[in-house]
C-alpha cells in the first residue's frame, strides 16, 4: 500500500465509517448473494434510521393536516412541519423561513421560477445555462423560452469537464437577463466556481439561479454568501424521502413572482370576483403539501448536522483519491470529467464494453452504480459518447467497497477482452 491508500485508510478510520453504515438499514443486506456496494447515490441516497422513524412518528404519532385544524394533532403536525422549514433555513443559512418553499424536488423548483420569471422576459432575452446542465435544468427555460422569444444559451465546458470560464465572459451580455447553472455537475462531479460566477451575473442585474442537488450531500451552502438570487435542491439526494425538494428564493423577488399553482393554502381570500394571495412561503404551496417528507427532510438535515463535516469530507475524498488511482488497473478505462475540483462522481468507459452491460455485470456482484446518459445528453455529445457508466461516493461508503468495484470491473474487462 502507498502513502496515499495510507493516508486514505487513516482518515476513514478517524470518521470511523463502520459506525456511520450501521445508522443506515438497508446497508447491511445482500444482492444475488452478494454483499451489498451501493455506489449510486448521486442518483437517489440511502436514509438513516433517524429519517425512517420521524416519518414512522409522524404517522404513528401526529398524523394530521397542517396549519388550520383546531386540534392537538394538528397542532403538532404543524410544528413538526415547520419546524423542518427552520431546519432547512438554518442549513442554507436563508434569511428567513419566508424564503423556504417546499417543492415536489428540484425539478419542480427549477419549473416554478422559469414559469414565474416569464413575465420578465421578451424576445431577443437570453438566458444562460451551462453544457453540463441536467435536463432539469434545461427544458424548463426552452419552454419558456418559446412562450416569450427569448433564447436559451449554453456556456462551453472544457475538454477536462471544466466550465470555460472564457466563453461564460463571452456570453454574458446586456442581454442576458438569467444565468441558471448546476452548482455542481450530476455527471462529472465538477464543483462550479459559483461565487465568481454569481458575483458577474450580477454585477449586469442577471438573475441567478444555481441547482444544488449534487452540492448539498457533499458540502453545506450559504446562500447568503453565494448571494445567488434562488437555490434548489432535492430532498432524496440529501439521505431525506422522496417526493420533496426545497427552492430557496429571495423574499422580494419571490413576492414579485405570480403562484405557480392555484388551490388551497396558496390563497388569502377566494370570491367569484377576485382571489387575492396568502403570504410567503404558503403562496407557492397550493394544496395538502408532503407533510411527511418534509419532517424526514428536516431529520436528513439534523442527521448530517450532527456528523463532523470537516471528516466527512476528508473521508469522501479519500474514496475519490482511492478510485483514481485504481483506474490504471483496468485495461481500456477512461474517465468523463477530470476537473480539480470535483465531489466523489466517476464517470467513466470501458474500450469495447457498453455501459449498459458493465451495469448489468456488476450488479451480478452485488454492485449498484448507474448506466445511461444521466439526464445530461447535451453533455454526452459533448463527449461523443452514448453514455458512461457512474459510480457516485458517499460518506457511509469505505475504501474496501472501491476495491470490490475495481476487482469487479477487472474481472469484467478480463471476460470480454
Amino acid at each position: 500500500m502507498n502513502d496515499l491508500s495510507m493516508a486514505s485508510t487513516a482518515t476513514q478510520k478517524a470518521f470511523d465509517v463502520q459506525a456511520i453504515r450501521r445508522d443506515f438499514p438497508i446497508l447491511s443486506q445482500q444482492v444475488n448473494g452478494k454483499p451489498l456496494v451501493y455506489l449510486d447515490n448521486g442518483a437517489s441516497a440511502q436514509k438513516p434510521r433517524s429519517v425512517l422513524d420521524a416519518m414512522d412518528r409522524y404517522y404513528r404519532e401526529m398524523h394530521s393536516n397542517v396549519h388550520r385544524g383546531a386540534h392537538t394533532l394538528g397542532d403538532r403536525a404543524t410544528a413538526a412541519f415547520e419546524g423542518a422549514r427552520e431546519t432547512v433555513r438554518s442549513f442554507l443559512n436563508a434569511g428567513s423561513t419566508r424564503e423556504i418553499i417546499w417543492t415536489k424536488g428540484t425539478t419542480e423548483a427549477i419549473n416554478l421560477v422559469a414559469n414565474g420569471l416569464a413575465p420578465k422576459l421578451k424576445a431577443g432575452d437570453e438566458i444562460l445555462v451551462s453544457h453540463m446542465e441536467h435536463h432539469a435544468n434545461i427544458v424548463p427555460w426552452q419552454m419558456i423560452a418559446e412562450r416569450t422569444g427569448a433564447k436559451v444559451v449554453p456556456i462551453q465546458v472544457t475538454p477536462a469537464g471544466e466550465l470555460d470560464l472564457e466563453s461564460f465572459d463571452r456570453l454574458l451580455s446586456d442581454r442576458t437577463r438569467v444565468l441558471a447553472i448546476t452548482h455542481v455537475s450530476n455527471v462529472l462531479g465538477t464543483i462550479n466556481p459559483v461565487n465568481e460566477l454569481v458575483g458577474k451575473a450580477k454585477a449586469r442585474g442577471v438573475i441567478t439561479l444555481l441547482d444544488g442537488a449534487q452540492a448539498v450531500p457533499h458540502f453545506q451552502p450559504d446562500v447568503q454568501a453565494l448571494d445567488c438570487d434562488f437555490y434548489v435542491f432535492s430532498s432524496h439526494k440529501l439521505f431525506g424521502p422522496t417526493g420533496i425538494g426545497v427552492l430557496y428564493g429571495k423574499a422580494a423577488l419571490l413576492e414579485d413572482m405570480p403562484p405557480y399553482q392555484g388551490g388551497g393554502e396558496m390563497i388569502e381570500r377566494v370570491s367569484f370576483e377576485r382571489t387575492t394571495w396568502n403570504v410567503l412561503p404558503y403562496k407557492f404551496e397550493a394544496g395538502t403539501p408532503a407533510i411527511a417528507e418534509a419532517v424526514g427532510l428536516g431529520a436528513a438535515v439534523d442527521y448530517l448536522s450532527g456528523l463532523d463535516r470537516p471528516a466527512m469530507e476528508a473521508a469522501e475524498n479519500a474514496l475519490m483519491v482511492r478510485a483514481n488511482q485504481l483506474v490504471e488497473t483496468v485495461p481500456g478505462m477512461s474517465i468523463i470529467g477530470t476537473a480539480k475540483q470535483k465531489v466523489p462522481v466517476m464517470s467513466f468507459k470501458i474500450e469495447g464494453l457498453h455501459p449498459s452491460d458493465v451495469g448489468t455485470l456488476l450488479d451480478q456482484q452485488g454492485i449498484a452504480i448507474r448506466t445511461g446518459h444521466h439526464c445530461a445528453m447535451p453533455l454526452m455529445d459533448f463527449y461523443g459518447v452514448p453514455g458512461t457508466a457512474r459510480a457516485s461516493f458517499a460518506f457511509y461508503n469505505t475504501l474496501d467497497e472501491v476495491e470490490q468495484l475495481f476487482t469487479a470491473l477487472q474481472k469484467i474487462q478480463r471476460l470480454f477482452a
